[in-house]
């Protein structure tokens, strides 16, 4: 199994900037694509990002050209670096991670991640 502990800065103001990190533990190596999601106050889960390693990133229309993700293979660790932050970003922020090498364009459902951190919450105030 792959175990996700999700960290990171919990608030900050309009137009502020949080990172959030997720650290894979476990049978790491058989993960080959990551993704978040996250899930506003009585909304569904939505697609944030996913990454396949060496396959690229994609990210929602929502987020592109503020948000970014990377990663440090040494520490097994993906970072969630978040820019512009706006009210509506406010969610419950969650990583995931997937075995194998899933269809590109399923990177975008929840339903395709085997893992999950347990969510980190982040508050954009006005």
């Amino acid at each position: 199994d792959v175990q996700l502990q999700a960290l990171g800065e919990a608030w900050c103001r309009l137009g502020g900037s949080l990172r959030l990190s997720c650290a894979a533990s476990g049978r790491t190596f058989s993960i080959n694509s990551m993704g978040w999601f996250r899930q506003a106050p009585g909304k569904e889960r939505e697609f944030v990002v996913a990454s396949r390693w060496g396959g690229g990133t994609s990210y929602a229309n929502s987020v592109k050209g503020r948000f970014s993700v990377s990663r440090d293979s040494a520490k097994n660790t993906v970072y969630l670096q978040m820019n512009s932050l706006k009210p509506e970003d406010t969610a419950v922020y969650y990583c995931s991670a997937v075995p194998g090498r899933p269809i590109t364009s399923m990177l975008s459902s929840s339903q395709t991640y085997d893992y999950w951190g347990q969510g980190t919450l982040v508050t954009v105030s006005s």
